[in-house]
């Protein structure tokens, strides 16, 4: 039996989900645990990013999909776009690569390809059940209080319902007073933690919102540590072992 491995997955434009991860990750580490940060692929190209004035990314590793099923539990960082995944977590990315004309209108337009991107690239582990029985929580970051907070948190549970993937809310047990804390505007919600970046992404998390952050870390890996969890090796031992007493 081995502790669980976590992985903070995130995607981050202007440094606002990172700072979260970063809250979150202290508040594992003060729960007794442990995690590691990681980013997913970027699909815009740096010349966009320049002119969204988007700053260079994290030091943290990437992630790609097939790597999940090395780990136990997760918490996803996700900015949200219109209350849901930006392009970069769930979409097939549109990409130009010439022009061409269209046969039945007769009019030039641009053939595209479309490559898929995170978790739209999961369909041969969802066909396994690669990520079946394992957790998972998320935090977020909108522009303002009417962003999608929670909205972006239902819709990511689609996905993670059909992989199998237990859900672990961040609730009101250590976060009642932080939640319903009226004296000044904060994200967050009993969904997960959250930040608001403003319309122009100038806003940086206050520290209200990295306190939530930290209690979600706790609380989450208080939860999945109640579980056993088997490395590969040691569940194909157990495996043997349970066989050699079957046939005895």
């Amino acid at each position: 039996m081995s502790s669980p491995k976590v992985a903070i997955i995130i995607y981050t434009m202007y440094g606002h989900i990172a700072k979260l991860a970063e809250s979150v990750k202290a508040g594992i580490v003060e729960a007794g645990g442990s995690a590691t940060i990681y980013q997913i692929p970027e699909t815009l190209p740096a010349d966009i990013l320049t002119k969204m004035h988007a700053p260079p990314k994290p030091d943290y590793p990437v992630i790609t999909a097939e790597e999940l099923p090395d780990f136990d539990a997760f918490l996803f960082g996700i900015p949200t776009r219109y209350g849901n995944f930006p392009a970069q977590w769930k979409v097939c990315l549109v990409k130009f690569v010439g022009s061409a004309l269209l046969w039945r209108r007769g009019v030039a337009r641009d053939l595209i390809t479309l490559r898929q991107v995170f978790w739209d690239t999961t369909g041969g582990l969802w066909a396994k059940g690669a990520l079946v029985g394992k957790f998972a929580a998320v935090f977020v970051s909108t522009g303002s209080q009417g962003g999608g907070q929670e909205a972006t948190v239902m819709n990511s549970l689609s996905t993670l319902t059909h992989h199998g993937i237990i859900y672990v809310p961040l609730g009101y047990g250590r976060t009642f007073s932080q939640l319903s804390n009226l004296t000044e505007v904060h994200g967050g919600s009993p969904w997960g933690a959250g930040v608001f970046a403003g319309p122009d992404g100038s806003r940086q998390p206050s520290a209200l919102e990295l306190e939530i952050a930290k209690h979600q870390g706790i609380g989450f890996w208080e939860t999945v540590s109640k579980y056993k969890f088997y490395s590969p090796v040691t569940g194909v031992s157990k495996l043997f072992s349970k066989l050699k007493v079957a046939f005895h």
